[in-house]
């Protein structure tokens, strides 16, 4: 193009200057090159002409994927927008070209902190009030050039009000959860307090009426009133259990406790149940356990006494059998019964919810359905699992898993000696026979298990000589008799039958129906070495020989001792004072904290007999047993006094928090509804040493 545009100059200079002649000639030469350059500058234009739409076109397209996707865009100078695509101008309900070249800013409504990205960028979220309400955009800003080397600042934004909007939301449920996760709670806490009261009453009425010595008729009555309440405050416990796991509010504690003494425990709470329906209840600890574990070991009984609770009532004959080992690291646990069994379809979902068996199985049975359920959450709690083996009509195992970690400074198990002796275990027992059979093996002797009086004497018979005879009472009262006489007659002296402690009872003299000795059912371990050891021949090492129990006398601990008791429930009230004057105390009776906090500043005062102890229920009206419990704290750093007043808390509620609680308003312990007369006799018993103690001081 250029060269055409000079070629049209020289020949403007060239007709000037050229004789006229001269110039047509050469301005003919020329036009075959003009012709050429001509086209050439068409050319031209036409492809520059194609490059301005290449352009355009692909601008359009780039404005057009930009709109697209939705972000805001807006370039400024200083304040000034140089630049706002459509989503942008939108916010002001504008067009893109009546915001160039103004200083518009939207309301800013809040602005959440800036984060500094890499290469000095910069991210910020913000709530904007538009044209079309309140909008939270979430920016990217960025330093860029401008056209003419100018710099520019260059936001980037996406509308994200939907995502706090959902993120509000989540934070108002949670906090809607939380404040019903509270209510829940102080819900909880009445209604334990609320049926624990009236539950107190029933069973420490019970324990009373049972103290009085009433005829047969009458304690079986008795017995029927405790039984029915002791299955009430089961089901409360169940429910009050599973709303503090189902809450998360179940703490565990990690103590050391001695394995065999809390499963042989367990099974000496649930055996009469057991007996009661003429089955059996039998456990076993592996030898080889340590001797004191560390864990929950409260948590751990509640999960035992779930799973046996539920196999024995399950278990219309047969019997129940309690099983703890160890293998590597792991703490197995199981409970077996021989009761109807569990269909297969139903192996997993009876540890739901309010689950029961099929009601055809056996619709006798009734319950919250929440023990296995309970029982699945503690064991996951505790870091194991659990799970249910059963083929219909063949009885079922629950098997327990949990971590297995053992005391440091945990003794050695003590195992007797008895090589060369043979034991002969005579019993019909499914799980008892076994258990006590693999116990015997540790100790290095060899047995022979017999299920029938029959059979026992076939073997009495045999060719193995037996050194020693266990018989289970199981077998009949006349078949025991009678084969102790025949065990007499073959010179074998050591002959124990087994009894359950209702047996016991009514069984009369061991010795005198040929027996050398017996031992309770479900069998202790220890019992087993002690008894069975002290019997045999020499030579027969035993760990040494337990101490006989002592006969329990009438302790009255609390001679000489006055004792206020606060509670507002008459009931309750009168069931505390008559038991603690059953153990010797004058008890002095106060319906409400004021007036408790009266009588304790009468005693402090000497116008009323000085006072031993306070039960000081947590809930009452006027002043609640916490705040008594603060204010004679209170009291007593005015008065100067040296001694304090023992204060302990009788409440419904004895979770970790609660004791808390009450340690904190200056308690010295918390006692538990319905009221343990074991634990109030130890406090009287420490106090009437201490009394002691002063007085020969």
């Amino acid at each position: 193009m250029a060269s055409s545009i000079w070629s049209w100059f020289a020949l403007a200079f060239a007709a000037l200057l050229l004789p006229a002649a001269g110039a047509v000639l050469w301005l003919l030469r020329q036009r075959g090159d003009l012709r050429r350059q001509v086209a050439s500058l068409a050319h031209d234009a036409e492809a520059l002409n194609d490059r301005l739409w290449t352009l355009a076109d692909s601008e359009e397209r780039y404005r057009s994927l930009i709109e697209a996707q939705g972000d805001l865009i807006v370039r400024r100078d200083g304040a000034r927008i140089v630049y706002a695509n459509r989503a942008y101008a939108a916010l002001f309900g504008a067009g893109e070209q009546d915001l160039v070249g103004s200083r518009m800013l939207l309301p800013q409504l809040a602005l959440r902190p800036l984060v500094l990205l890499e290469g000095g960028a910069r991210s910020f979220d913000e709530c904007l009030a538009t044209y079309e309400g309140e909008r939270w955009i979430s920016w990217i800003e960025t330093v860029v050039p401008g056209p003419d080397g100018r710099t520019l600042i260059q936001r980037v934004g996406r509308d994200i009000s939907a995502r706090i909007a959902g993120e509000d939301a989540l934070v108002e449920a949670r906090a809607r959860a939380e404040a019903a996760n509270e209510a829940k709670s102080r819900f909880l806490a009445t209604v334990s307090h609320e049926f624990r009261t009236p539950l107190n009453g029933i069973l420490g009425m019970a324990d009373l009426l049972t103290d009085t010595g009433p005829d047969a008729e009458q304690a079986t009555y008795v017995a029927a009133l405790r039984t029915s309440g002791e299955a009430l405050l089961a089901l409360v416990d169940d429910i009050l259990d599973f709303a503090k796991v189902e809450a998360g509010k179940l703490e565990l504690v990690e103590e050391p406790f001695d394995p065999a003494q809390l499963v042989e425990t367990v099974a000496e709470l649930m055996a009469p149940r057991a007996q009661a329906k003429g089955i059996e209840l039998a456990a076993h600890i592996a030898p080889d356990l340590p001797a004191r574990l560390v864990g929950d070991r409260d948590r751990l009984r509640q999960v035992l006494l779930n799973l046996v609770g539920n196999a024995v009532k399950f278990t219309e004959a047969g019997g129940v059998g309690l099983s703890m080992a160890c293998t590597d690291d792991r703490l197995e646990i199981a409970v077996a019964d021989t009761g109807p069994g569990i269909p297969a379809d139903r192996l997993d979902t009876i540890f739901g919810e309010f689950e029961q068996l099929d009601p055809g199985i056996d619709a006798r049975q009734t319950g919250t359905g929440l023990g296995l359920a309970i029982v699945r959450r503690l064991a996951r709690l505790m870091g194991g699992e659990v799970r249910a083996e059963s083929r219909l009509g063949e009885g079922a195992t629950f098997r327990v898993t949990l971590p297995l970690v053992a005391a440091i400074d945990a003794p050695e198990a003590r195992i007797p000696h008895w090589p060369g002796q043979h034991v002969l275990l005579v019993s019909p027992a499914p799980f008892a026979a076994r258990f006590l059979a693999e116990t015997i093996r540790t100790t290095g002797a060899s047995i022979s298990i017999a299920g029938t009086a029959e059979a026992a004497r076939v073997k009495l018979a045999g060719d193995i000589p037996v050194t020693a005879v266990l018989v289970d009472h199981a077998l009949g009262d006349e078949p025991a008799k009678q084969l102790a006489a025949a065990v007499a007659a073959a010179g074998i002296r050591d002959c124990l039958i087994l009894l359950s402690p209702h047996a016991r009872r009514q069984f009369g003299s061991p010795q005198a129906a040929g027996f050398s000795g017996f031992l309770i059912k479900p069998v202790r371990t220890r019992s087993l070495y002690e008894r069975l050891g002290h019997g045999l021949p020499p030579g027969a090492a035993a760990i040494g020989e337990a101490p006989a129990p002592a006969s329990m006398p009438a302790r009255q601990p609390g001679t000489g001792l006055t004792v206020l008791v606060a509670e507002d429930n008459e009931i309750n009230a009168l069931l505390a004072t008559r038991t603690l004057e059953r153990f010797g105390c004058t008890a002095i009776w106060a319906r409400d904290g004021g007036e408790a906090l009266k009588r304790v500043e009468a005693s402090f005062a000497g116008t009323a007999p000085p006072l031993a102890l306070a039960l000081l229920d947590v809930r009452m009206p006027v002043m609640t047993g916490l705040d008594c419990a603060r204010a004679i704290r209170a009291l007593e750093r005015r008065l100067g006094r040296a001694a304090t007043l023992p204060l302990v808390a009788v409440t419904a509620n004895v979770s970790a928090a609660d004791r808390a609680a009450a340690f904190a308003a200056g308690m010295d312990d918390c006692l538990a509804k319905p009221l343990e007369r074991e634990a109030l006799l130890r406090w009287l018993e420490r106090l009437s040493q201490n009394a002691a103690g002063s007085l020969t001081a």
